[in-house]
């Protein structure tokens, strides 16, 4: 039996023919060749293990605080830097929903932020950041103006007014919600249903949070934190089996293996603005803001290889980045590996976020469990 290969087939004479008929076939590898013929392939190996939470609290100097409201079905999740963070930001959906994002550029004065948030409720979720911002004032954080103290606290939103949960209020929930997340805030954290992901959908199952994380040979720790309501799916729709599936590691997402099918699309009724996939990319490595730029922007490939389609006009996917600068400054090749590690954790955590999804009562999608499990 060839390496990686399950059902063991040899190529018969009608794979020679086709061989020879097609140059790229015949140069391709010996697990390609069997996938091709319909072969299923287990994970991939690859030389970044997750740390001892694979989350994205593995980054030194980070926290993660949760909050959600079962009848909303709907919630916020929120990073939150031991001391200020470097960061940066990428969007490449087509329907975004933010705050203070535009100080996160390079050129612009503000230098570090105290948290991130990514929230539920559409652009109701953004006052989620007003619980946020008064949480942590309460603590003597935020940039010093006078004797003010004013926390930076980009935000990012994500549609899941379609979830099922009441919407009825007469008073935002959101900010609440906002400093119940950063109350809970420590090591630890849930996937699946929870904060930003309570209400979340891909496609047509169940989305959610999800994080993974990586160690570099180097000794620096990268993670991700995504809200996964994608259009898009992150599943082949007949089968369960994840898109990310060459890169997951010890199992973390069901270990269904790779599927032989490419570019299968199953989508709901398309809404523009509806949906989104939002992240948080982390490292304890010393970046300044264009590196955490450039990182965001890198991050953005575990999100096209997680979910087909992503960045669509019905999306706003987004990605921070966000540096606690514990570690030395990587050289060029340091950044590239570094890049390539967020992508990976990225994939990881989509797949992870559908696959802890849990069905709760009122749900109008299946959860991944509940649809292949």
């Amino acid at each position: 039996m060839r390496p990686g290969v399950q059902d063991g087939s040899e190529p018969s004479a009608g794979d020679a023919i086709a061989r020879a008929r097609d140059p790229i076939t015949a140069r391709a590898t010996p697990a390609l060749q069997a996938l091709r013929r319909g072969a299923t392939i287990g994970p991939m190996e690859h030389p970044f293990a997750p740390g001892p939470r694979n989350a994205i609290t593995d980054v030194a100097g980070l926290s993660v605080g949760q909050a959600r409201d079962e009848t909303l079905k709907s919630g916020v999740s929120v990073v939150l830097g031991d001391a200020p963070m470097v960061a940066g930001v990428h969007v490449m959906g087509g329907a975004p929903g933010t705050r203070d994002c535009d100080l996160l550029a390079p050129e612009n004065t503000v230098q570090a932020v105290d948290a991130l948030v990514l929230s539920g409720g559409s652009a109701f979720g953004l006052s989620a950041a007003d619980g946020v911002m008064a949480a942590l004032r309460e603590r003597g954080r935020g940039f010093a103006v006078g004797d003010v103290r004013v926390p930076i606290v980009p935000a990012a939103i994500l549609f899941d007014l379609a979830a099922g949960g009441d919407h009825g209020w007469t008073e935002s929930p959101y900010p609440e919600l906002g400093r119940r997340a950063v109350e809970s805030a420590g090591p630890d954290m849930e996937l699946g249903s929870v904060g930003a992901g309570t209400g979340a959908l891909a496609g047509k199952i169940k989305g959610g949070i999800g994080s993974a994380s990586a160690v570099l040979p180097d000794g620096s720790t990268v993670g991700a934190l995504v809200a996964a309501n994608p259009v898009g799916s992150v599943v082949h729709p007949d089968t369960g089996q994840f898109w990310a599936a060459g890169f997951e590691q010890e199992d973390e997402f069901g270990a269904r293996g790779l599927t032989p099918a490419a570019g299968e699309m199953d989508l709901p009724s398309l809404v523009k603005g509806a949906n989104t996939t939002i992240a948080v990319v982390a490292t304890d490595a010393r970046l300044d803001k264009a590196q955490a730029t450039r990182l965001a922007m890198v991050a953005h490939d575990g999100m096209a290889r997680a979910i087909l389609p992503s960045h669509t006009p019905f999306d706003g996917d987004l990605v921070f980045a966000a540096a606690t600068g514990l570690c030395d400054v990587p050289d060029a090749a340091g950044l590239l590996t570094l890049g390539h590690a967020a992508a990976l954790c990225l994939s990881r955590a989509i797949a992870r976020a559908v696959y802890q999804a849990r069905s709760a009562p009122g749900d109008t999608v299946p959860a991944w469990s509940d649809r292949y499990g």
